[in-house]
């Protein structure tokens, strides 16, 4: 309404009523300090209230507290220099007795112009460009649009159309041919809206506090252990923290009577030294926003049981000489590369996640040592013996495909076709054991076949393949004819020669 009256008595000058409007502006003035006054108010009490949120809790209202006074500078350097733009006016009016409260020669038409605009003076075009930073400034702060369009407005230093039509820029329709009673209310105007903008911007930086805050019903402790089963010589560790804390603030921890030192941030640490069964008590001491104090309790129970370690082979509990026998080691609670194994017979080796155990002396107890590093310290969780036994004996097989195309093992005794014995490339030697895997090569084998007359007709293969003279053989032989495989020559992984067991084949 203040600034609706100083536009209506800036038209009113324009029909000479020089008397009753110059009148008219001191009331507008008045008026205005009068507002301006009570804003400043208002923003003190809120820079107030910031400062003592920022003493509070310097880490969450910092970045707001900055801004502020930040806001606060810019203000008042604008507001200051406005004043000073008064008593420059007043004082080239009245001379150096003048009171900006009380112009005497309030229609003076000259003392604006010779302050404000060249020749004499250019702070009219140095307040315009300070406005325009000021504005630009405080909009970046406002998202709504209404109070937006509010401060824009009220600092808007473009020309009217009737100055453009002049030729007049926004200093020029301002302070050329103006009476100084309406250039100093116009001041004071300025001030206002430097006021009210800063409290607009101030009261949503105080807002802004708590924007990044969650909204809860409950507040509760917590205790929250690292594990509730731990291995004797190893450390409990838990977090004790308050559900919906605020983040910047340190809540007091009592821990079995004792307070926890700040510094840890709620972890809590005790060494074990025997097995059984313990409880971690406490509360948490929270301070209310009217000062006071409420107590939080939690409990939490662990356990420390005794090392133990999983060994275990993926065959049976069994060692062979010779070969590479697949160990799997786990230590619950540790990771893998903190485990460390041993064996007393023979060479134990890491294998990815699995270890690889190569025993050498038959029937000698292997034994598997397990020691694993438990918070820094190495300690033996584990003593696992072994049999240690040399390999099975291993039989010869044909191989072949069946209809389906699956690779079969043909080991004699029943009947069997030709086509199949010759389409095989020679005899493997094999575990007769689904669970064994090992390499046997065949060094050489016999073949033997018999006449009506009881004549043996024997042929011998160097290697593992049938050799000319036994294809040919086969090939004569008729149905429900027998063939023998025998001295089969077969040497393992071991490197120990073995001669297996003879084969029967009866054509089919």
């Amino acid at each position: 309404m203040i600034g609706l009256m100083y536009i209506v008595l800036l038209c009113m000058l324009a029909f000479n009523v020089s008397s009753d409007v110059l009148g008219g502006f001191q009331l507008v003035d008045d008026s205005l300090t009068k507002s301006t006054i009570n804003s400043k108010a208002q923003d003190d009490v809120l820079y107030q209230e910031l400062s003592d949120q920022y003493k509070t809790n310097p880490e969450k209202v910092k970045e707001w507290y900055n801004l502020a006074q930040d806001l606060k500078r810019r203000s008042d350097t604008l507001y200051n220099y406005i004043d000073r733009l008064k008593w420059e006016v007043a004082i080239k009016t009245d001379g150096k007795d003048a009171d900006i409260h009380n112009i005497q020669k309030s229609d003076n038409l000259d003392a604006a112009a010779f302050v404000m605009l060249p020749p004499t003076g250019h702070k009219g075009k140095e307040l315009r460009l300070a406005i325009d930073a000021y504005c630009n400034h405080i909009v970046t702060f406002v998202d709504d649009s209404l109070k937006r369009k509010v401060i824009m407005d009220n600092f808007n230093t473009k020309p009217s159309r009737r100055a453009k039509r002049n030729g007049q820029n926004w200093e020029s329709s301002m302070f050329e041919n103006m009476p100084v009673g309406a250039v100093i209310t116009m001041f004071t105007k300025l001030q206002n809206d430097i006021r009210y903008a800063e409290g607009e911007v101030l009261h949503i930086l105080t807002n802004n506090i708590d924007v990044g805050d969650f909204r809860v019903n409950q507040i509760k402790a917590y205790i929250i252990p690292n594990s509730e089963n731990i291995v004797r010589g190893g450390t409990f560790r838990a977090n004790i923290v308050l559900s919906a804390e605020d983040s910047t603030k340190r809540n007091q921890i009592f821990v079995n009577g004792r307070m926890l030192d700040p510094h840890r941030k709620g972890l809590y640490e005790v060494s074990t030294s025997k097995a059984g069964t313990y409880s971690v008590n406490g509360y948490i001491e929270m301070q209310r926003g009217d000062g006071s104090k409420q107590h939080l309790p939690f409990s939490q129970n662990y356990t420390v049981v005794e090392p133990m370690a999983t060994v275990s082979n993926t065959l049976m509990n069994v060692l062979y000489a010779g070969i590479n026998n697949k160990i799997s080691i786990s230590v619950p609670g540790v990771p893998s590369q903190q485990i460390n194994a041993t064996i007393n017979n023979g060479t134990l080796t890491r294998s990815g996640y699995n270890w690889i155990a190569r025993p050498t002396a038959v029937g000698k107890e292997c034994i598997i040592t397990v020691n694993a590093t438990i918070d820094g310290h190495s300690q033996q969780v584990a003593r696992t013996p072994f049999r240690v036994r040399p390999l099975p004996e291993p039989r010869a097989f044909i191989e072949y495909k069946d209809q389906n195309g699956i690779t079969r093992r043909y080991k004699g005794g029943t009947g069997f076709a030709k086509a199949k014995i010759l389409a095989a490339p020679g005899i493997i030697a094999a575990l007769d054991d689904d669970l064994l895997e090992v390499n046997f090569s065949v060094i050489s084998f016999q073949t033997l076949t018999y006449d009506s007359m009881g004549n043996t007709f024997p042929e011998v293969s160097q290697g593992s393949g049938f050799s000319d003279r036994q294809k040919s053989q086969i090939k004569n032989l008729t149905r429900g004819k027998r063939l023998w495989i025998s001295n089969i020559k077969a040497i393992g992984p071991d490197r120990v020669q073995q001669t297996l067991a003879p084969m029967e084949i009866i054509i089919n």
